[in-house]
């Protein structure tokens, strides 16, 4: 079976998950993985997460490699403050194909970062303002031996010309050869934005401008990144299941 023949949206049988992986080259470029399409492929076990190859998407100007290892990344190492928000847990299940095989993936590095309630990102020079030296909604996690790398932030913002979004990378730990890398966005069901910016401190910057429809990015393949929110009286709780093709 040809990729290119599989209908959008379709759901591979085992059969032809298998085929696809087995005619599907690995891009390598400067040392790093490049998944160019999204398809499901069979777990080796049941207890491995859902084995998902997710789109790449761009990483936008405010990436910094701020090397913070840390679960919780609402907080301000340089001055302790921890920024206000509705409460989200947020974990990623990272996986590998390999020889048709999906398996869970410990040691990968897991990277997030994403503006505040506000629509401001820490620790960069932007025409709106200047957080340069601020480290807050920024960290990185390594996925432990069933995969899964877990953040506590609050739920993103919004900032003109985009929809509501989180930034992620997921890459091989710096000394790994050869080395992969996976950049990508996670996004939200509107409806659910809806209801957490109708309250403070969301409130307090007025209408969101561009819904997910109308965002050039999330066209590029934001439907396979949207993340599914469970609310208790805990907060907010989201989880990506990710595949990476080694």
């Amino acid at each position: 079976m040809d990729r290119d023949d599989i209908p959008v949206g379709h759901l591979l049988t085992r059969r032809e998950a298998l085929a696809v992986l087995g005619s599907t080259a690995l891009f390598v470029v400067a040392g790093r993985s490049r998944m160019f399409f999204s398809s499901t492929a069979t777990p080796s076990t049941a207890a491995a997460p859902s084995c998902i190859v997710r789109p790449q998407q761009t990483e936008g100007p405010y990436f910094v490699d701020e090397k913070l290892n840390r679960t919780d990344i609402r907080s301000d190492p340089s001055d302790g403050t921890v920024k206000a928000g509705a409460l989200l847990t947020l974990t990623f299940n990272v996986s590998r194909i390999a020889s048709g095989v999906c398996t869970p993936l410990p040691g990968a590095y897991v990277d997030v970062w994403h503006c505040d309630a506000l629509g401001v990102y820490s620790d960069v020079v932007d025409p709106r303002f200047n957080t340069r030296g601020k480290k807050y909604l920024r960290g990185y996690q390594i996925t432990d031996a069933g995969g899964a790398a877990r953040f506590t932030t609050i739920y993103p913002g919004w900032y003109q010309g985009r929809t509501v979004h989180i930034h992620f990378k997921i890459r091989s730990a710096p000394a790994a050869s050869p080395g992969f890398e996976l950049t990508s966005q996670l996004y939200f069901d509107d409806a659910v934005t809806d209801r957490v910016h109708a309250r403070q401190p969301y409130a307090a910057k007025g209408q969101r401008t561009v819904r997910n429809p109308q965002d050039g990015i999330f066209k590029q393949g934001g439907s396979q990144l949207l993340v599914a929110v469970q609310e208790d009286s805990r907060g907010h709780h989201a989880t990506l299941n990710v595949a990476l093709q080694l």
